[in-house]
């Protein structure tokens, strides 16, 4: 695989954009009332890129698909009233002509063109020649040759103002997550291109507002270079993905305090080495908790397949031969058997809790 690209640093208006670089607003522009009161409060809280969905990609026909291109004066109003740059995503080189002709400053292409490279290159073509920043988001599925190839595209287009954005990956199986963030492909992404900044989208991970800030700690500890966040003056009345987005005020808070944790760590050089291993104890007891959670979403499945057979919750056998093969598993890694006995006995007490529940 190819590791070299040309590019340069991300600038608006001749500036470079120096991490951490923050981009927040609504899922889709939805009116211009919408627009203006959500934008004008995110820049009051500091907030200098703006993000709206123009075109939205869906799964089905029928839902809301964007307002289209009646919004872009809106964004041309956020500009003018606040001195916000503004950002779209963009699928089509039609979407593409139309946001260089109405001055929009950033556009990202989504993750579902992405997975698609003859959608990749139609964009490319069109932007070549433009120079705007342009993120890519990772495919909807784990593929980082994929990722990579759209990069490739863009920049054999000409394209150099490149940036990268997580946004997590499909999974069929059931998770707290609405999508996985499988860390590992996108810090594997930032070994290989370390010229290429990366922000992460806490938004689109985790499908609920509670989780986007935990979400986006553990991207800005992992180095990450900055975070791309839905928001919205009315979240619960939102026409698409309501139920990620944060209300503006709430988002300048956590991020407030979200950024004072992270510069914290790094000015106190006394205990750089041992907030890295708290951040790891952190990031293993997180994932530790999500595990648990899918484990249980499971159980639960198992419960009410009992109850449609009519089978007793406990089953005395089956929970001896777990326990037998946990043990034996949790030896060869070098744990205690106290302790894998003790930790498997609650969670299938736990597990029996649930079933009973359905």
């Amino acid at each position: 695989m190819e590791n070299e690209m040309i590019t340069e640093p991300l600038r608006l208006e001749g500036r470079e954009l120096k991490p951490p670089l923050i981009i927040a607003g609504p899922c889709s522009a939805e009116s211009e009332e919408q627009v203006l009161l959500t934008a004008k409060s995110l820049a009051a809280g500091g907030i200098k890129i703006f993000r709206a969905g123009i075109w939205k990609p869906r799964t089905r026909p029928g839902s809301f698909e964007g307002i289209g291109s009646i919004g872009f004066p809106w964004l041309q109003r956020v500009k003018e009233e606040t001195g916000m740059a503004v950002a779209i995503e963009v699928a089509t080189a039609q979407h593409v002509n139309e946001a260089l002709k109405y001055g929009i400053d950033i556009v990202w292409v989504g993750a579902r063109t992405t997975a698609n490279p003859f959608a990749v290159q139609e964009v490319a073509e069109a932007l070549r020649g433009a120079n705007i920043p342009v993120f890519i988001k990772n495919p909807i599925n784990p593929d980082l040759e994929l990722w990579v190839g759209a990069f490739e595209r863009l920049n054999r287009a000409g394209v150099r103002q490149l940036g990268a954005i997580h946004r997590g990956f499909s999974s069929l199986n059931g998770s707290i997550y609405r999508n996985q963030p499988l860390w590992e492909i996108p810090v594997r992404f930032k070994e290989m291109f370390p010229e290429i900044p990366m922000i992460n989208d806490p938004s689109h991970i985790s499908g609920k507002r509670a989780l986007v800030f935990q979400v986006a700690r553990k991207a800005l500890t992992l180095g990450f270079d900055g975070l791309i966040i839905e928001s919205h003056c009315d979240p619960d009345s939102a026409l698409s993905d309501k139920d990620q987005q944060v209300k503006p005020d709430d988002l300048i808070g956590s991020l407030s305090q979200l950024m004072r944790e992270i510069n914290d760590i790094a000015e106190d050089e006394d205990v750089e080495e041992l907030e890295e291993l708290r951040n790891r104890i952190d990031s293993c007891d997180h994932d530790l908790l999500v595990t648990l959670v899918n484990r249980m979403m499971v159980s639960e499945k198992i419960g009410k397949y009992k109850k449609k057979k009519k089978m007793s919750v406990v089953q005395n056998s089956r929970y001896n031969e777990v326990l037998e093969s946990r043990l034996k598993e949790g030896k060869g890694i070098g744990l205690s058997e106290d302790f894998v006995e003790g930790l498997f006995k609650y969670i299938h007490q736990e597990s029996v809790n649930r079933q009973r529940e359905e």
